[in-house]
């Protein structure tokens, strides 16, 4: 794990080095998803019954075939282990309070000339799942994208998840229970995604495709917005933990370990005004990393983007924050609310020692899908706000058609657009 310090003269360069990760498209993985998008496109069910055979073992005569109905939901919920049942609902009933906080409601006011303004809030029509399968299943995916699009009003949410080999898991399964998710498909990859987006005789076309991915995948989201929305294309996992020294390093190791076992692209950064504090954590790391049952992803994460950065103190932890925007951040500090405020660019924040990341994946109550490769500085996490559209509601009253009118007709004109102005005029006083 390199260690970095802002005294360096070389710091910015080799920060920049640190963070650099490209985020282009592989134009091998981007031909395969081009040609299943528009295959699935021409040929509906058929083509994704084909892939589904190809890619994930899977033979069916028919989509109806790889439907899952409420009642094997409800079966699969009644299967898992009692404690496991009550830490979903505990989690699922979490995420859907925080997640009623952000509702937003239709408003308007009437101005001085009695025109009548304001904003019609609706939710979408229907919202696409995707939840990964197999061995990578993941029922906190299900709750953290299946409960804000419920809490926002969604009519219909579909969910596909692959069961590759027919390997079915009954924890995603009773998440999508709990949740209450209307219609699961047993389908994955860009054929699935392809499928929500252009719609098939059995499957209907969704407004939103939300959820995370393989580079498939992800590719297809990105082919496939303006057809649907989607959430975001999310890169490999984020962890930056700000700390005083306060925290016991054992605790910052595991948290910092907790990204990098997600892949070996993900990133761990740790920020400390004391070199001696660093010291510390990186032999906590040497001491618990061969404990770990994901050691070698851990290692190579770790090995390969992770950083031990010495700062000065922890105004500048916090400018360094802003300039890395990470997708998740640790204030470890003794006051973490004096340093919030200081913080402009961050997916989610954690404040003080007992806030581990690990809770905010699966129960905190905030949204775990969270902005990566530093479009924090842009963009905010999944929440209900992503199931909802605006629409924009004018009534002018005869007062205002003539105040505004003559507004309009000059600023029409002035941009060359005659049938504007002459809309606009027809209804002054004298004019109709």
């Amino acid at each position: 794990m390199r260690r970095l310090s802002t005294t360096e003269a070389d710091f910015d360069a080799r920060l920049a080095e640190l963070l650099a990760f490209e985020s282009a498209q592989d134009p091998q993985v981007d031909a395969v998803v081009a040609a299943i998008l528009a295959d699935v496109k021409a040929r509906g069910d058929a083509a994704v019954l084909e892939y589904t055979a190809r890619f994930d073992g899977v033979a069916a005569k028919s989509l109806d075939e790889l439907e899952i109905r409420q009642a094997e939901l409800k079966a699969a919920l009644a299967r898992i282990p009692a404690a496991r049942r009550a830490a979903l609902e505990a989690a699922a009933a979490r995420v859907r309070e925080y997640h009623e906080h952000q509702r937003a409601a239709s408003w308007g006011y009437t101005d001085a000339d009695g025109n009548e303004l304001g904003q019609q809030v609706t939710p979408l029509d229907r919202a696409g799942l995707y939840v990964p399968g197999g061995k990578a299943a993941y029922p906190s995916s299900v709750i953290m994208n299946a409960v804000p699009a419920k809490v926002a009003g969604v009519g219909e949410v579909i969910m596909t998840v692959p069961t590759p080999r027919g390997e079915r898991n009954d924890l995603v399964l009773a998440a999508a229970a709990i949740c209450g998710v209307d219609r699961v498909f047993t389908i994955g990859g860009a054929q699935a995604v392809a499928a929500l987006a252009y719609g098939t005789a059995t499957i209907p076309q969704v407004d939103k495709i939300t959820g995370p991915g393989n580079a498939y995948v992800a590719a297809a989201k990105r082919r496939v917005f303006g057809v649907v929305g989607i959430d975001m294309v999310a890169g490999p996992s984020e962890i930056l933990v700000v700390c005083d020294g306060s925290t016991d390093p054992d605790w910052v190791a595991m948290d910092l370990f907790s990204q990098a076992e997600h892949d070996e692209l993900a990133q761990s950064i740790l920020l400390a005004p004391d070199a001696r504090y660093l010291d510390a954590v990186e032999a906590s790391i040497s001491k618990l990393l061969p404990e770990m049952p994901r050691r070698a992803v851990i290692e190579a994460s770790l090995g390969g983007r992770g950083a031990l950065i010495l700062v000065r103190d922890l105004d500048e932890a916090c400018a360094l924050v802003n300039r890395i925007a990470p997708e998740h951040l640790e204030l470890s500090v003794e006051d973490a609310g004096a340093l919030l405020p200081k913080i402009r660019h961050a997916g989610a924040i954690f404040l003080g020692r007992y806030t581990s990341e690990a809770l905010g994946d699966y129960c905190a109550g905030p949204n775990h899908v969270l902005p990566t490769s530093r479009t924090a500085r842009f963009s905010s996490p999944l929440g209900v706000y992503d199931f909802q559209k605006r629409s924009s509601v004018i009534r002018v009253s005869p007062e205002g058609a003539e105040k505004l009118g003559r507004i309009a007709v000059e600023l029409a004109t002035g941009e060359g657009l005659p049938a504007h102005a002459r809309s606009a005029a027809l209804r002054l006083r004298g004019q109709g």
